[in-house]
């Protein structure tokens, strides 16, 4: 027995230096990814699609076809206000209704049908003690994000503001001469005719957590996956007699069967597979059968809960077979770190700066999130993001599978074998 003392460890410059490069770079690199796309979404917005429709007809007027909504619509389409920010689409009516219903649209401004109308009673013989104020309907689509919704919203209020007070001035200018036998309220309308209305563009069941369910649901799918792949390796490792494995104060050590790294890593993916099916079950009882979420097309929805959690978890099993020990690090960076700042969720991809862009086209999470917003808020429609979330689990899938499966032969050509074929077969021992 050694006569070393075991805290004499802490005075092992190695076992210091190690850690505190390990989690010193672990702390930085979580700061950077996860606060550094949230510090300033609105300045790094850009090309936030927000729908355009004009339903007004337009009225004669004095002999001439009189069309406001065109022309505010036509205002706000060549506005420099925003800046880039914004990205009106003009569209009609049925258009807006199929965009917002796949989550491609943050939310809209509409003028109605009759606004000329409306607008044009204010100033005419038909003025009354109480004209009715001409409205422009504000749409917000909560489904697509929440933040990304509200941004939309206060974009398209300040543009319906904006554009009411330039049609009161060119009314106030054209009926300055017939004002006075306007009545008083109507001539306080004109300056500002337009009201503003907000109204729910894209209206989602009560359970849906505000449209963030969709977000949760499919973060509990990665984080089963990746917390499982490292559950199913260690496992695999004991059984396989190359680690130990600690219950309590009892150390198990199985005999060692020897077995390739392709092996293991074939072993581990098995059953990753296998058990997906029933984590799939179990996630979807716990969140839509034990805590009420919303949900529809269910077959679906546990197929595509299944197949998230097998990807996930092989992705990360092909991880940890590559880097070892290390592995869980880089599977939290790829899977949690990188992933939920950049899902499209909390902040939508048009707010976060360009390397996060670049990241949101790949990383896991965005791309099963759109998968489950399409199931559970869109009618599974499959460009609203679930024909993506399926293309893409599958490149993931094949590309974890020729990372983890190439590396992993390449080491065993190379004879970097776990234990040298000369080490001694030790029989199984449970000691206390």
């Amino acid at each position: 027995m050694s006569a070393i003392h075991p805290f004499r460890v802490l005075r092992a410059k190695p076992v210091w230096i190690a850690g505190g490069v390990i989690t010193g770079i672990l702390a930085l690199l979580f700061g950077i990814l996860y606060v550094g796309p949230n510090v300033d979404p609105v300045g790094h917005t850009k090309n936030l699609p927000v729908g355009l429709v004009n339903s007004d007809k337009g009225v004669g007027v004095g002999g001439k076809q009189v069309n406001l909504g065109a022309q505010i619509t036509e205002s706000i389409k060549k506005s420099t206000a925003s800046g880039d920010k914004i990205d009106w689409k003009v569209m009609d009516e049925k258009q807006l209704k199929e965009e917002l219903g796949k989550g491609k649209l943050y939310g809209a401004l509409v003028v109605p049908e009759g606004f000329t109308s409306s607008v044009t009673t204010l100033t005419g013989s038909a003025s009354t003690r109480n004209p009715v104020r001409p409205q422009l309907t504000v749409l917000t689509n909560q489904s697509a994000g929440s933040l990304g919704s509200n941004f939309a919203r206060q974009a398209a209020m300040t543009a319906a503001e904006g554009a009411s007070l330039q049609v009161g001035k060119e009314l106030t200018a054209q009926t300055r001469a017939e004002q006075a036998r306007l009545p008083a309220a109507a001539r306080v309308l004109l300056a500002d005719p337009a009201a503003v209305v907000v109204k729910d563009g894209h209206p989602l069941d009560s359970h849906s957590g505000l449209g963030m369910s969709a977000f949760y649901y499919a973060l509990v799918l990665v984080v089963c996956g990746m917390l499982s792949a490292n559950v199913i390796s260690g496992q695999v490792e004991h059984s396989l007699g190359y680690t130990h494995n600690d219950m309590g104060p009892l150390r198990i050590h199985r005999p060692l069967i020897r077995a390739t790294r392709v092996q293991t890593l074939a072993m581990s993916s098995t059953i990753m597979i296998g058990l997906s099916l029933v984590m799939g079950t179990l996630v979807m009882m716990g969140a839509i059968g034990l805590m009420g979420m919303d949900a529809s097309h269910l077959p679906l929805l546990w197929l595509y809960s299944v197949a998230a959690i097998a990807v996930s978890g092989v992705g990360a099993l092909a991880l940890l077979a590559v880097f070892g020990t290390p592995g869980m690090l880089v599977v939290t960076l790829v899977f949690i770190a990188m992933a939920v700042p950049t899902a499209g969720a909390t902040t939508p991809i048009e707010s976060l700066p360009g390397f996060y862009r670049f990241l949101a086209e790949f990383e896991p999470l965005r791309q099963i999130t759109g998968g489950v917003r399409s199931i559970l808020y869109y009618d599974a429609q499959g460009d609203a993001g679930l024909t993506r979330g399926w293309v893409m689990m599958a490149v993931g899938l094949a590309l974890a599978a020729l990372f983890g499966f190439g590396v992993t032969s390449w080491y065993d050509r190379r004879g970097l074998h776990r234990i040298p074929h000369e080490a001694e077969h030790k029989e199984p021992a449970v000691t206390a």
